[in-house]
């Protein structure tokens, strides 16, 4: 439980723990984000770690002179951590992805990865740019990717376009907005404005289904 309030707090304050990590770990804030960022699109079991708050978080940070970040750098790191999380997720499902699709674990849901799965149905490769944008969606797409057989050579091609493109995007959104001082001022409450438009499109698409079906079933 206090594990749980504690993550809770980490995305919310972001911001703060951030600056503590900076000043506790220095240097290490680099590999610190990296692997945090590697696990959040790498491993199926940690999909509540954050990633667009992070982002945005982290080119803020870089902003502030005093600091010390780097902020090519950092995006480079990020970017190269997202395009090889994607990766090993890839590979996992492609190498057990059809075991583990064969009942529920208290770490991976079947409506998570069926929800991945009717995502990629819909958009194909695309959907592994688009759901770096969908929290849960973006940690299990490249293992639907994995499952589906997808071939290697097209999956890194959508994996590094979209690694790009969100990376840089939510890092830059930071580093030119997020020391603005309304922003500062309501830092939280941007973190939460964040994840709950991440979260809207399969929310969305969750009620759009269950409305079809409770359609469907008073015909």
């Amino acid at each position: 439980m206090e594990i749980i309030q504690y993550l809770i707090d980490f995305i919310l304050h972001i911001d703060v723990h951030l600056v503590e990590l900076l000043q506790k770990y220095e240097n290490w804030i680099y590999l610190i984000l990296f692997l945090i960022v590697f696990c959040e699109t790498g491993l199926v079991v940690t999909p509540f770690l954050p990633g667009d708050s992070l982002l945005f978080a982290i080119g803020a940070l870089a902003a502030i002179p005093e600091s010390g970040i780097n902020l090519f750098l950092i995006i480079a790191l990020l970017i190269i951590a997202a395009i090889l999380g994607d990766s090993f997720n890839y590979f996992t499902g492609f190498k057990f992805g059809a075991k583990v699709f064969q009942k529920d674990y208290w770490f991976l849901k079947q409506d998570h990865l069926m929800q991945a799965q009717k995502f990629y149905e819909k958009y194909g490769g695309r959907t592994i740019i688009y759901a770096r944008f969908i929290p849960i969606v973006r940690t299990f797409a490249p293992f639907v990717a994995g499952i589906s057989k997808m071939q290697y050579n097209r999956f890194i091609l959508f994996n590094v376009v979209g690694a790009f493109v969100w990376v840089m995007g939510f890092t830059l959104l930071g580093y030119l907005v997020g020391n603005a001082p309304i922003v500062k001022k309501n830092f939280t409450f941007l973190i939460l404005a964040i994840i709950v438009l991440s979260v809207l499109p399969p929310v969305w698409q969750i009620l759009k289904q269950k409305f079809a079906g409770n359609n469907s079933n008073t015909l």
